[in-house]
């Protein structure tokens, strides 16, 4: 897939296209994007996705503490396998967002990226003040554009599928009704940092992430996970099972929210300035704060065991600090 910042770099010719944040790439936005890229390969076209950077909510509400679910990268992939040919990432800012509707549909959408038909949901809006809509996109374009208004999906509920709904059941702990909507686990990617290593002085190494600037983090406790590492030398990737901990560490009065990764069984991984994911499976448990080391150190015995049967894999307890490679 080809990536152009700015729709003026565009040039791979006459195209279908579709326009959103895709914040975290649900099942709801799946429904746009196989759509596009059907329509596209039925008129062999190229298919491309129209996103923004950064979120407008950013830029319109910047006192809004609006994490995104996912990072821009793994939106990029996201869209990449759901079989997009190009992704035209727009930045956004406030003269951008003064672009009158008519003009967003002549200069960008048919002029710069050359599509002859466009995919939406229904509830699509561009330009000015949010004034252009699937009506006028149908309107305006007539004669010019092929529109197709794709209608909300939604759960057994009735709710239909969204970020919002995404980042709620994110600040509930609810991962595994977070990864139904989103169509597999949420996913957190951000470079291992050091911390006070004090996982390892208990036996339970871990890979510590900040708590903000890795997408959308779930709300304080402990979860079931997966590590996802890329193979040292290749592109290849493993998932190593973990259980996840979130939160400002209340046993040694921590101050600063961190995430930290224990790889089950493993005490020989050095991951220090390395990228990795973190995917959520499931909540395991609230954070608390113990009586003594000794009783955290048997409920963290206690997390590893169900982690390990939440994800399916053999039970591994504590490692012998003596055996940590340093991390």
């Amino acid at each position: 897939m080809k990536v152009f910042h700015g729709a003026e770099d565009y040039d791979l010719g006459p195209s279908v296209v579709t326009i959103g944040v895709f914040d975290g790439v649900h099942r709801g936005h799946h429904a746009i994007l196989s759509e596009t890229v059907r329509q596209a390969e039925e008129r062999g076209v190229v298919s491309v996705g129209l996103t923004f950077d950064p979120h407008p909510l950013h830029v319109h509400r910047p006192d809004l503490d609006l994490p995104l679910i996912s990072t821009l990268e793994d939106r990029l992939n996201m869209l990449e396998a759901a079989g997009l040919d190009a992704v035209v990432v727009q930045k956004y800012d406030l003269d951008y967002s003064m672009t009158a509707p008519e003009d967003f549909i002549d200069d960008e959408l048919i002029g710069k990226l050359k599509a002859v038909a466009v995919v939406v949901g229904q509830d699509v809006r561009f330009g000015k003040n949010n004034t252009g809509d699937g009506a006028l996109l149908c309107e305006y374009g007539a004669d010019r554009l092929d529109v197709t208004l794709i209608d909300d999906l939604g759960g057994a509920s009735g709710r239909r599928y969204s970020s919002t709904w995404v980042r709620e059941l994110l600040e509930a702990g609810n991962v595994r009704k977070a990864a139904k909507i989103l169509g597999r686990p949420h996913r957190l990617r951000g470079v291992v940092e050091h911390g006070f290593k004090r996982g390892r002085e208990l036996g339970f190494p871990t890979a510590n992430l900040p708590g903000s600037g890795v997408g959308e983090v779930p709300r304080d406790g402990v979860y079931a996970g997966w590590v996802v590492r890329q193979v040292p030398g290749s592109t290849a990737t493993v998932h190593l099972p973990a259980a996840i901990s979130i939160g400002t560490n209340p046993q040694f009065d921590g101050e600063t929210r961190t995430v930290e990764a224990h790889v089950l069984g493993r005490a020989d991984l050095n991951l220090y300035g390395e990228e990795i994911a973190i995917d959520f499976v499931d909540y395991v448990r609230p954070m608390l704060k113990m009586d003594s080391v000794e009783q955290l150190q048997a409920q963290m015995d206690e997390d590893l065991r169900k982690s390990a049967e939440i994800l399916g894999v053999p039970v591994s307890y504590r490692v012998d600090p003596k055996d940590v490679t340093a991390r």
